[in-house]
């Protein structure tokens, strides 16, 4: 056997939500900050994410975080984060599995009970508390970058669809949130096709009609998510809902989804529908479940913001070598459309 490339690979999952974390065979890039090597990785090494994520390595349903140092003295390590066609600045779940996957393997030193870690991400600093117990992360508390809501209570025309009452919101990405109910959507797993041909119908038609541009950060995307809202309820006391969230190109996301429910909790907080600790758990569509919180409120750039926290766990399920053999016709994988929709 002769690879020319050769990558070490630990992948998890939170809320069922795959992640492979890049611990090692990657190497240091340029860049002060990690929204900078964010940068670099995507203009000039690309064919990594797309060897990793693209079959026959990978599949739609992966994200890949890659491990880089961080040049900020409060953080113990930075993460890039890959997903299927574009590099996200955060994400709920892929920083629950990289915690884990960092303090599970020792890369960095587990405590117990209690193991508090601060990471870069492109988004900034992210605070993270671990819970642990025999050697096992049981929980994952972040404390997000502030979310904020860029359109309240507006109207996008969706071909095919037609008027569609919508909200626009940043929770680490940008989505436009949709009542599933008043388009016809229970958020049953047996719908998932087709929430994923409508959600993406969706988010091209409010990226095009309704202006998401971050406040401080005008480098991060526009809207790239779409989110159906599932209805309010109580249960024991707490505020409960179901989600689903549409990740490009065109498939669901497994987990509750940890951005996804920020830009919820600020849409919320917007409508005076939570207040700030009051406890929030959010369902996906199979049934994993994130708490989650609002921490303060703030502004970003101006705009008035909140601070959310959210909690999961993620269980390590594989640890491998990928590699790349010099004579395969595949080197950076191959995206089919039968499982990889093209954008709309």
């Amino acid at each position: 056997m002769r690879w020319s490339r050769v990558f070490n690979v630990v992948e998890a999952h939170a809320g069922g939500e795959i992640n492979k974390v890049l611990v090692g065979g990657f190497g240091d890039v340029p860049g002060g900050s990690v929204f900078e090597k964010m940068k670099y990785i995507e203009a000039n090494r690309d064919d990594v994410r797309r060897l990793l994520l693209h079959e026959p390595r990978g599949g739609v349903t992966h994200c890949v975080n890659i491990l880089v140092p961080s040049s900020d003295p409060e953080a113990s390590m930075g993460y890039v984060i890959a997903e299927s066609t574009e590099y996200p600045a955060m994400s709920g779940s892929n920083t629950i599995c990289t915690s884990t996957v960092l303090l599970e393997t020792g890369i960095l030193p587990m405590s117990e009970p209690v193991t508090d870690l601060v990471l870069e991400a492109p988004a900034g600093l992210i605070r993270v508390r671990c819970d642990c117990k025999d050697g096992k992360v049981t929980g994952v508390t972040f404390v997000n970058q502030p979310a904020f809501v860029y359109h309240l209570g507006a109207t996008i025309e969706v071909e095919g669809i037609g008027s569609v009452p919508v909200d626009v919101a940043w929770g680490g990405m940008a989505y436009v949130l949709a009542d599933a109910g008043k388009l016809g959507f229970d958020l049953d797993p047996s719908e998932g096709r087709e929430l994923c041909e409508v959600g993406q119908r969706l988010k091209a038609a409010g990226a095009e009609q309704l202006e998401a541009v971050h406040p401080v950060n005008p480098e991060f995307p526009g809207i790239t998510q779409t989110e159906f809202t599932g209805p309010m309820r109580r249960e024991n006391g707490v505020l409960t809902s179901k989600n689903a969230v549409i990740v490009s190109p065109g498939r669901l996301d497994r987990s509750p989804c940890g951005t996804g429910t920020s830009a919820r909790l600020a849409v919320m907080h917007a409508r005076g529908e939570i207040g700030v600790g009051e406890e929030f758990v959010h369902e996906s569509i199979i049934g994993s479940v994130f708490g989650s919180r609002i921490v303060e409120t703030t502004t970003v750039g101006g705009v008035p913001a909140v601070t959310p926290s959210v909690t999961g766990q993620a269980w390590i399920t594989e640890m491998c070598q990928v590699g790349l053999d010099p004579t395969d016709p595949f080197p950076t994988g191959y995206a089919l459309g039968d499982t990889w929709p093209s954008e709309p």
